[in-house]
C-alpha cells in the first residue's frame, strides 16, 4: 500500500470530522492473524460503531480492557497511529476509538 502525502492530505478533512464524535458499540469483534504491516497490534479489537449523529463507522478499538468490550459500551474517535511506517518512512495515522 501506498501511503503517500498526497493520499495523506487528501483524507486529513474525513478525519478531522470523525475526531472527538462519540457513539456506542453495536458490533465487534477480535483479530488474531493480522494483515501485513498490523502484526505489531495483535490481537486487537475492531468495532462497528454507531455514531450520536446516525452514521456507522468501523474501527480499531483501543486503550481497553475486557470489560469495555461489549455491546453498548459508548466510545469516542480519536487519532492514533494506524499500522507500522513503511518503506517512505510516513507514520500513517487515522481514527480509532476508545472507550469513555
Amino acid at each position: 500500500m501506498n501511503n503517500s502525502p498526497v493520499k495523506i492530505w487528501r483524507n486529513q478533512p474525513k478525519i478531522r470530522s470523525l475526531l472527538g464524535k462519540v457513539g456506542r458499540i453495536i458490533s465487534y469483534t477480535t483479530v488474531r492473524v493480522p494483515p501485513a504491516g498490523f502484526e505489531d497490534q495483535a490481537p486487537y479489537a475492531v468495532i462497528m460503531v454507531n455514531l450520536d449523529d446516525d452514521t456507522c463507522y468501523t474501527g480499531q478499538l483501543v486503550d481497553y480492557e475486557k470489560n469495555h468490550l461489549h455491546i453498548g459500551q459508548k466510545v469516542q474517535a480519536i487519532l492514533r497511529r494506524v499500522k507500522t511506517p513503511g518503506k517512505e518512512g510516513i507514520i500513517p495515522y487515522g481514527v480509532k476509538f476508545k472507550p469513555i
